[in-house]
Order: structure tokens, then sequence, then C-alpha cells
């Protein structure tokens, strides 16, 4: 066998092994959902993926690291997801465009992953999780007081900090009610929560030039 043929199967391995990595996250991600977190086994996870218990183990050694890895590689995409959703936005943009669009790309992250709902808001997700979502809820709320010191310039920090908390909060108390529909009704939801999120920071960010108060589109 040649040097090259040599090199080329730890590379093969790597290759296969990150393949049914990927399968047995997919699967952990239905089951999660499905089930929820403390309801799921690694037996259900086995099945829904198709292979023995057995093979499952040689990458996890049980559920909470599925839920760990899982939950990382999640929250990675959530990042990029938030880092292009809450940058800061030319101040004479409509609000309704801006609220809008930073809804829109959460919603879609969200719901083409509901298992991050799933996990991140368990009863009783990994401890290592829960770090890793709080980080991740403190980094949030700092780039929502980023993207609102563009809307709110004159806000004071303290006032800016109290948005923020608000936001976030509508935001996910709308997401639960969007994952739980489909179709036209989850549009549907989808604009009723961009309707209370303009209409909450609308007395804030006043009247602009050029801009005027949004109009709520007749149900």
């Amino acid at each position: 066998m040649s040097a090259n043929q040599e090199k080329e199967r730890p590379r093969r391995r790597q290759a296969r092994g990150e393949r049914r990595i990927v399968q047995l996250l997919e699967a952990a991600a239905a089951v999660f959902t499905t089930t929820g977190y403390t309801a799921a086994s690694t037996n259900a996870i086995a099945r829904e993926a198709g292979v023995s218990p057995g093979t499952l183990y040689q990458f996890f050694p049980n559920k909470e690291a599925i839920a760990i890895e899982l939950g990382e590689r999640l929250m990675r995409e959530m990042r990029e997801a938030y880092g292009e959703a809450l940058a800061p936005v030319d101040p004479t943009t409509p609000l309704e465009e801006a609220v809008g669009a930073a809804v829109d790309r959460f919603i879609a992250f969200n719901c083409e992953h509901p298992v991050f709902f799933a996990l991140m808001h368990g009863p009783d997700i990994p401890g290592r999780i829960a770090e890793e979502h709080d980080a991740l809820h403190a980094t949030l709320l700092s780039r929502i007081e980023d993207l609102l010191s563009s809307l709110l310039p004159d806000a004071a920090p303290a006032a800016r900090v109290r948005t923020s908390h608000i936001c976030l909060g509508l935001y996910k108390a709308g997401l639960e009610l969007v994952l739980a529909h489909e179709g036209a009704e989850r549009d549907a939801y989808v604009q009723e929560l961009k309707h209370v999120l303009t209409r909450y920071l609308e007395p804030m960010v006043g009247a602009r030039p050029g801009h005027p108060a949004p109009t709520r589109a007749a149900t």
C-alpha cells in the first residue's frame, strides 16, 4: 500500500464517523422535539436513526452527551443568525421594517430547528447546555441593546436594558405560539408578534420625518 493510500484511510474513517454523528444528531433532534429531553432515551434515538444502541454508544456515552453536542452546534448557528439579524440599522429605517427583519431571521432559524426551543427551554436540560444558554441569552440581550441604540439614540442605558429584556421576553412568548402552529396560521402568529413588538417600541422611537406610523393589516 502506498503512502498516499495510508493517509487516505484515516480521512475516510473520519468522514464516515462525522456522517454517522450527523445522522445520530438529526435523530436526536426529532426525538427531543417530539418527546422532550427528559422522556427521550438513547434507545429511541438509535431506533430513529436506524442503528443499534451499540453503534450509538461508539460515538456518545449517554443522552446528555448527545444533547450537549446538538445544543452546541445549534448555538453556533444561532450566534451567526443573530449576528446578521441584530446588526445596527440605519436610523432612518422604518421601525416596522427593522422589527420585521429581525423577527423573520429568528423565526426562520427556530422553525428550521424546532429542537432548539425544546432543548433550551425544557425543565431538565443538562447543566452544560444551561450554562451555554445563559451565555447566549446575555449576548443576545447585548446585541438587542446595540440594535436599540440605533433606534433609540437618546434613551438612557438603563432604559435600553429594560426595553431589551421586554423585547426578548415578548419574542420568546410569541415564538412558543408560532411553533405550535403551521401553515397560514403560523404566518398569522408571526405577523401578530411583529405587530406587538412594533407597537411596544413605537412610542419610544417616536415619529420620524418621512416614516409614518405602521398600520396594522386587517385580519
